[in-house]
């Protein structure tokens, strides 16, 4: 622990993932593979007797299936220890009793090391992992589980090396303290009985003052390794029982006023190497006052083999001296008996005799008179909050079971890297990513990590992170925003962090989780505010430059609904903003070469919309980004043929004509009435239904238009098939839907060879090309046009 660069690294992110890691997420989207699942049976006696130990009344309703593990499978412990940590991990169970049943037969599945973190498991899940005569298990945040499994923990505790039971419920407690357990725990004479423990952690809710700290420890003889964080202790008379104890952790355990009996059982304790007598100073004025200026000294002294210490948030370091800069420990060949030259090399009188042997950790975060700051000091790693290298350490330190002084660690690093005055970003980042993953239930450790890892992301080049950490990146942002997609601010650093990547190709692991919470910001989120405009932006990014499948998945999700109610707003209350052309070309974006959007558009009455929003936006000048958008979007419309009825009405055609010669710079927005023309001519004089213009005249007015176009125009379009285009190449019968057509991919293709040229080949365009030119059928400038195409495929082709 002596050295900074061993802290959270991310080289485990970097490279492809592993053969096992891509194994276990299949299994955990489906496990089918590996279980069946069936009726949990009646005759099941061992559950019975557990529901009448735990006090479950008779008939109680309960969940009714089960997993049980495949015939013919036996799974050893490397696998069963990860499943469990990755199906946890993938939550897609909704009632954990029914995963954890898999583990039942012993013969055929074997834990050794279980981690449970954030479960709904009850009572009877614990008596079958405990029968697996587990080295470790660590229960964390499981609000259902109550302390008769004490008793399925003790039957099997022969190879119990480590427990570790956080976070819980009061429940637990109360059960604790029910007056027929607490009867019978007095009676014998102790509450856990582990004689192989080495390591255990409890941590229990402040209505914990009637626990007996003798009765609980009392069984546990080589025990080294103790961690009561944030319970009320009233005496300390139970450290007597730990002659050999290791490590101490009394992370928020309040023994100012208990100061002396606490020091003087701590210091029977002579192998003890790691003392934590942290607090969590949550009003950021009350450090808690040992009233002894001797008793660091104390402390210190009386405790030969220490190692590392943390007094964070306490006043043990006395009173600051000159500030002389933050200092590196300096070696000296002075004798330690030499008090009074040792005080003048040391800055924190109580750690005066460890000038010549210094600690190899020192927590001094949050110390009164800011102590983290003082220059000599006997320590060769420090936690406080005088610079990055320091706040990156009391972050690792607090990473686990310090969440209240880990926020407050996360908003100094928040201000580093905000100013930019970092040198450690890579460690930076890790640490941020696993606060955020480690805590998703605490808001603001969300919300303080989210803004600080936008600035990170911001720094970095987008090529410059490895794919497996944007992945995670995205993952962990992901999953604090659907955890608080109701508060503005976490949504606003996420959509922020978001937009720093490559969209969509950056997020497509995490599409449709992304597009719900950002669906959900677009409807409930402050209209005109900030988040909703992001949130669009965001959309509309994800629904350009994918799939069908992508943008079916959009329309299912009721993105079309959304935009129009959003346009509808903005109509009804006179807003013309640029959320209003984004909401259009989102739709846009959906709607292309995708039918089952289109008639979304048209059942959600999207055409009344349209109408509505042409005559709104003729109040405005600079209209055509918005023009141009919903003429894209009835252009995918119109190139859907049984779609085609709904445009065919006098008000859209003598508009679409309209279009054809507007004095707007945007090619795009003639370019598309004359396609959506092009394909409701391609049906035929009979399917021309209007009256007025006239079929003939509308196709007059198309090919004047297209003549004046630049046939070098650059364009802001992108194809993804040109199967809509080549269709109407075989429109003989109205020449002026070919003109359209052709024109288009002699544009295409001379502006963006590489792209357009190679796509036309694969589609087999040449072949059309050369039929159209051979037929006598289409006027002379078709025919130029289509060889003009053909010898920009073959120019392209050739080189």
């Amino acid at each position: 622990m002596a050295d900074i660069d061993d802290f959270s690294r991310l080289d485990q992110f970097v490279g492809s993932e592993t053969l096992t890691e891509l194994c276990f997420k299949v299994i955990c989207k489906n496990l089918d593979i590996i279980s069946v699942k069936e009726e949990r049976k009646k005759e099941d006696h061992a559950s019975k007797n557990l529901d009448i130990i735990s006090g479950k009344e008779e008939g109680e309703k309960e969940e009714h299936y089960v997993r049980s593990l495949s015939k013919g499978l036996i799974l050893p412990s490397e696998i069963c220890d990860r499943l469990i940590e990755y199906v946890l991990r993938s939550n897609t169970i909704t009632w954990h009793d029914e995963f954890f049943h898999i583990f039942r037969d012993t013969s055929r599945t074997k834990l050794k090391r279980v981690k449970i973190v954030r479960s709904n498991m009850t009572d009877r899940s614990i008596q079958i992992l405990a029968s697996h005569k587990l080295i470790e298990l660590e229960l964390i945040d499981c609000p259902l589980v109550t302390a008769y499994i004490i008793e399925c923990i003790n039957a099997n505790a022969e190879n119990l090396q480590s427990l570790t039971l956080r976070e819980l419920s009061e429940f637990f407690i109360m059960s604790i303290q029910n007056s027929s357990l607490s009867h019978e725990y007095k009676q014998r004479g102790y509450i856990f009985n582990l004689p192989n423990l080495r390591s255990l952690a409890l941590e229990f809710d402040n209505c914990n003052k009637n626990i007996s700290y003798n009765l609980l420890l009392a069984r546990l003889p080589n025990l080294v390794h103790l961690d009561l964080s944030n319970n009320m202790i009233s005496c300390f008379k139970f450290l007597s029982f730990f002659p050999n104890l290791i490590s101490l952790v009394l992370y928020n355990v309040r023994i100012d006023s208990l100061a002396k009996d606490f020091i003087q059982n701590l210091c029977h304790l002579k192998n003890l190497r790691h003392l934590d007598i942290s607090q969590f100073d949550n009003t950021h004025d009350y450090i808690p006052v040992f009233t002894n200026p001797n008793d660091l000294h104390d402390i210190v002294n009386n405790l030969p083999q220490l190692t590392s210490l943390d007094i964070s948030c306490t006043n043990l370091a006395g009173v600051q001296k000159v500030d002389y800069g933050v200092q590196n420990v300096k070696q000296t060949s002075l004798c330690e008996s030499d008090n009074t030259s040792n005080n003048k090399l040391c800055d924190i009188p109580g750690l005066a005799s460890r000038v010549n042997r210094p600690l190899q950790f020192l927590g001094l975060y949050g110390t009164s008179n800011g102590a983290c700051r003082l220059r000599n000091i006997p320590a060769k790693l420090i936690a406080g909050d005088a610079n990055e290298d320091q706040i990156l350490v009391a972050a690792n330190v607090c990473m686990n079971n310090k969440v209240d002084l880990l926020l407050r660690v996360l908003n100094d690093l928040y201000h580093v890297y905000r100013y930019e005055n970092f040198h450690r970003m890579d460690q930076g980042l890790c640490v941020i990513l696993d606060a955020m993953e480690k805590h998703p239930r605490e808001k603001y450790i969300q919300i303080s990590g989210s803004a600080t890892l936008f600035y990170v992301v911001k720094m970095k080049e987008k090529d410059e992170i490895e794919p497996r950490v944007k992945e995670r990146i995205v993952r962990i942002l992901l999953t604090g925003m659907s955890s608080y997609k109701d508060e503005e601010i976490m949504m606003r650093n996420g959509c922020l962090t978001l937009s720093q990547f490559r969209i969509p190709q950056d997020v497509m692991s995490n599409y449709e989780t992304l597009v719900k919470l950002l669906l959900h910001s677009a409807k409930h989120a402050q209209q005109e505010g900030y988040v909703q405009r992001i949130a669009i932006f965001l959309l509309n990014s994800l629904a350009c430059q994918v799939t069908g499948r992508e943008k079916r998945l959009l329309g299912n999700l009721g993105c079309i609904k959304t935009m129009l109610e959003l346009i509808r707003y903005r109509v009804t209350f006179n807003i013309f903003d640029d959320v209003l052309e984004v909401a259009w070309s989102t739709m846009w974006n959906m709607t292309d070469e995708t039918p089952i959007n289109c008639e979304r558009f048209l059942n959600e009455d999207g055409m009344s919309l349209f109408h509505e929003c042409i005559k709104f936006a003729q109040k405005y000048r600079h209209r055509e980004e918005l023009l141009k958008n919903m003429m894209g979007l009835f252009g995918n419309i119109a190139e859907v043929p049984h779609l085609r009825v709904h445009l065919t009405r006098q008000q859209y055609i003598s508009l679409f004509a309209s279009l054809l010669h507007t004095d707007c710079e945007v090619i795009e927005i003639p370019y598309n009435a004359a396609g959506i023309l092009a394909h409701i001519a391609s049906d035929g004089i009979e399917a021309w239904t209007v009256t007025s213009p006239s079929r003939d005249e509308v196709l007059e007015l198309m090919v004047q238009a297209i003549e004046q176009w630049d046939i070098r125009t650059g364009r802001n379009i992108n194809y993804r098939s040109f199967e809509p285009l080549l269709r109407l190449l075989d429109v003989y019968h109205t020449p002026q839907c070919q003109h359209w057509s052709v024109w288009a991919l002699a544009n295409l293709t001379n502006v963006y060879p590489h792209k357009y040229c190679k796509l036309l080949v694969k589609e087999g365009g040449p072949e059309k090309l050369t039929a159209l030119m051979s037929d006598s059928r289409p006027y002379k400038r078709i025919r130029e046009l289509a060889a003009y195409v053909y010898e920009n495929v073959m120019c392209y082709t050739q080189k």
